[in-house]
C-alpha cells in the first residue's frame, strides 16, 4: 500500500506529498481516512431530523420577495467561452499559477479531457507537458492521432492545491466541463483520470472504465471512454495494457 518510502521521512517535502496525493487521486482514491480506528459495523447514532419551515409569503402588501440567485450563464459560443475560461470571472481565477487554454481544432472529432494542469505545465504553457506529455503523445500516435488533430482541455484551467479541486467547486467545474464538450460536440471523448470521469459521467473512474458512455449535448451526443491519466501510467506501468484496451474501444466507437 505504501505510495512512498517509509524508511526515511526526514527528507519528505511538500512536492513529494503532492505527488503522492496525485498518485492516489488518479487511482480513484479521493476520500480522507480517519486517524483513529473506527467500528464500521456499529449502528449509526440516531440524529434528530431538522426541519426548516418554508419561507413565509410577503409579510405585507407591496413587499416583493427577492428572487433566488441564478448561476452565472456560460457563453454560448466557443470563442466567447474560451476567452471567459481564462478571464477573472472563471472559478479558478484567484488560484495560484496561470490558466492554460484548451488546444487543438475547435471542430475536432476527438476531444481529450484531463483533470488539471500538471505542476510543470504552467512553465511549458500547455496542458500535458513533460514526461506525462511525452507518454500522451505516444498514446495519440498509437491511435493515429496527434495534438494537431484533437481538442485538449482540462476540468480545472489552473492547477489546484495538491492537484485536486476544492469540494465546493466540483459541481460548478463539472458543469463548465460538460458545457465545453457540448460546444466542441466531438464524435469521441477520452476522459483521462478520475476527476474527468466524475465531471462528465458523474461516476468514479474504476466504475466508468471498460464501457463506452453516451454524453448528450445540444448538438447530439458523444461517445465517451474513461481511462488512466498518463501520470498514473508512469507510476504504474502495468496499467498500460488496460489503457490500450480503452483506446481501442474509443477508436472502435468512433469508427462505428
Amino acid at each position: 500500500m505504501g505510495a512512498f518510502p517509509t524508511t526515511d521521512t526526514a527528507g519528505f517535502d511538500t512536492a513529494l506529498a503532492a505527488s503522492v496525493l496525485d498518485w492516489w487521486h488518479d487511482a480513484g482514491v479521493d476520500l480522507l481516512v480517519e486517524e483513529e480506528p473506527r467500528d464500521w459495523t456499529a449502528a449509526e447514532p440516531v440524529r434528530p431530523l431538522s426541519y426548516a419551515p418554508p419561507p413565509a409569503p410577503n409579510a405585507a402588501p407591496g413587499i416583493v420577495a427577492e428572487p433566488p440567485v441564478q448561476p452565472t450563464l456560460l457563453p454560448d459560443t466557443l470563442e466567447a467561452f474560451l476567452a471567459w475560461r481564462l478571464s477573472d470571472a472563471a472559478p479558478e481565477a484567484d488560484w495560484d499559477g496561470v490558466s492554460l487554454a484548451a488546444t487543438g481544432p475547435n471542430d475536432a472529432a476527438l476531444m481529450i479531457l484531463v483533470d488539471c494542469p500538471d505542476r510543470d505545465d504552467g512553465d511549458a504553457g500547455r496542458i500535458l507537458s513533460g514526461a506525462s506529455g511525452r507518454l500522451f503523445d505516444r498514446m495519440l500516435a498509437a491511435i493515429g492521432q496527434s495534438r494537431e488533430t484533437v481538442h485538449i482541455a482540462s476540468v480545472c484551467a489552473r492547477r489546484p492545491l495538491a492537484g485536486r479541486a476544492p469540494a465546493g467547486l466540483e459541481t460548478r467545474l463539472a458543469e463548465i466541463a460538460r458545457h465545453h464538450v457540448g460546444l466542441i460536440a466531438p464524435r469521441g471523448l477520452l476522459l483521462l483520470g478520475n476527476a474527468a470521469s466524475r465531471a462528465v459521467l458523474g461516476t468514479e473512474l474504476t466504475s466508468a472504465r471498460g464501457h463506452s458512455h453516451d454524453v448528450d449535448h445540444k448538438d447530439g451526443k458523444s461517445r465517451a471512454v474513461a481511462s488512466f491519466h498518463p501520470r498514473f501510467l508512469i507510476e504504474k506501468p502495468m496499467a498500460k495494457a488496460e489503457s490500450w484496451k480503452d483506446l481501442q474501444m474509443l477508436m472502435g466507437d468512433m469508427r462505428a
